[in-house]
């Protein structure tokens, strides 16, 4: 895609070449006066008499003594850029002083000598906008004095359990000192309220990251589609992708990546990855890469022996024009439910087509019976999360699309292998086609148009093989 302004755009550090000493390809990445603005807009937003505390997410074990890699909470890198664990920030609107005040990891030279460097309380201050800065070891002590006399706190109650015990505790607390003029606040707020709809809508800076995200999964999908072949194994294609998003500068996949062959293309969250492909089987890979916190996601299937047949190309062409009509359809306005009305009537009359269903398109939606080959909703947010946040509705009923949202488009036909009463040749075909859509103020723009779709794109990509992919 063409990159939109770059405005809050800093180019990204890169380590010097191995063999010539010049710096690789600069990478977008934002700047501080990006996440000073975002913190801004919220204050404002939600006024002077709020405190709004947001915490990173626990370190996991992964098994023994391993932890699993840490990535930080969406809502509070989106505010900071700050990506290390054990943090909390607190924005004060109201505050003559120490409006931001961030709770860090204090520098400590032998635990960053085994687990990395810590930017500590300092550098809090000079590097991530923190007005004061305080070790994560004072929050009990602080934290109480931070919160007193407020009239709302929004804080997010259930994520952490844990913290919500620290959060309480400090409530109870300052509700034994009310004599002495420090009292809880009156409410805890839902930040989704405010922060998530912030998140919901992209800023220009934010399409340049998701742009690169979109580039570098895209190439991902064509060197997948290059190198398949019968026998190889669906981990191998897993590890090309991955492979991929690293050495283009993202942090790796945005989820899980999917690699389903044959019926297991017809398992919608399968990443077992581990089966060999067969020389009949479409191929369902649904992957993309994070890059800077933002990711992509793309699903494209496509033949392992490079060719389509008759049975496939029936149904894919049916999943194709449905999504193709979808994203036509896509502009401010148009709801998310729309769209997916739209899919499952163009879906229900392709299964009865295929002699999937019998009866009517209305009589099969009435009964839900298109739910056996077409299970899952259409659309949904995208952005930090793959799954993003922000609201579906407003008051229960279906929020129109805005200019500035991300929204993916993906249907899909699903045959299990062990299918009753449907036509032998359909069995074991699951196809699913995706793509993310930006809403603009003239309709549309089609972020991941590059990844090959189309059944001539797709046979002609996959028979230009290539095995060098260093």
């Amino acid at each position: 895609m063409t990159a939109p302004s770059d405005v809050g755009i800093e180019p990204a550090e890169q380590p010097p070449d191995a063999q010539t000493g010049s710096s690789r390809s600069v990478q977008p990445s934002l700047g501080e006066a990006v996440y000073a603005a975002r913190r801004e807009a919220y204050m404002k937003t939600i006024g002077s008499r709020a405190v709004a505390v947001i915490h990173s997410p626990p370190q996991s074990v992964r098994n023994g003594d391993v932890l699993f890699p840490f990535r930080q909470s969406s809502d509070l890198h989106y505010l900071t850029g700050f990506s290390e664990p054990e943090t909390t920030l607190v924005l004060r609107p109201g505050a003559e002083k120490a409006r931001i005040v961030m709770f860090v990891r204090p520098r400590d030279s032998k635990r960053e000598t085994w687990d990395g460097r810590r930017a500590g309380v300092e550098g809090a201050k000079e590097r991530y906008g923190a007005d004061q800065a305080y070790p994560v070891a004072e929050l009990d002590k602080r934290l109480p004095e931070l919160l007193a006399n407020i009239d709302e706190l929004y804080y997010s109650l259930g994520l952490n359990p844990a913290f919500d015990q620290t959060v309480a505790a400090i409530i109870a607390k300052l509700r034994l000192s009310e004599k002495k003029g420090r009292r809880p606040p009156r409410a805890v707020v839902d930040p989704r309220l405010v922060l998530h709809e912030m998140r919901l809508r992209k800023a220009p800076d934010e399409l340049t990251l998701m742009g690169r995200a979109v580039e570098i999964s895209i190439e991902a999908h064509i060197a997948a589609m290059r190198q398949a072949r019968p026998g190889m194994t669906e981990y191998e294609l897993e590890a090309l992708i991955n492979f991929i998003f690293r050495k283009n500068g993202a942090t790796g996949p945005g989820y899980s990546t999917i690699v389903g062959a044959g019926d297991n293309g017809t398992i919608l969250h399968y990443t077992e990855n581990s089966c060999t492909l067969g020389e009949n089987e479409l191929v369902l890979i649904d992957a993309g890469c994070e890059y800077q916190s933002y990711t992509a996601d793309i699903t494209r299937t496509f033949p392992a022996s490079g060719r389509f047949s008759e049975a496939q190309r029936r149904v894919y062409e049916i999943v194709l024009e449905t999504q193709k009509s979808a994203i036509e359809m896509t502009r401010p306005g148009i709801t998310i439910d729309d769209i997916h009305k739209h899919c499952v009537e163009n879906l229900t009359a392709g299964m009865i087509a295929l002699g999937l269903l019998e009866g009517s398109v209305e009589e099969r939606i009435e009964d839900k019976t298109y739910k056996r080959f077409y299970m899952h909703r259409t659309s949904h947010w995208l952005g930090m999360d793959v799954h993003d946040v922000g609201a579906y509705t407003n008051d229960g009923t279906p929020r129109p699309l805005e200019s500035g949202m991300i929204i993916t488009i993906e249907p899909g036909l699903y045959v299990a292998a062990d299918a009753k009463n449907v036509p032998a040749e359909f069995r074991g075909i699951g196809i699913r086609i995706e793509d993310d859509i930006l809403v603009t103020d003239a309709g549309h723009d089609n972020l991941t148009a590059g990844a090959p779709k189309e059944i001539s794109d797709i046979e002609t990509t996959c028979a230009s093989s290539q095995f060098d992919v260093l």
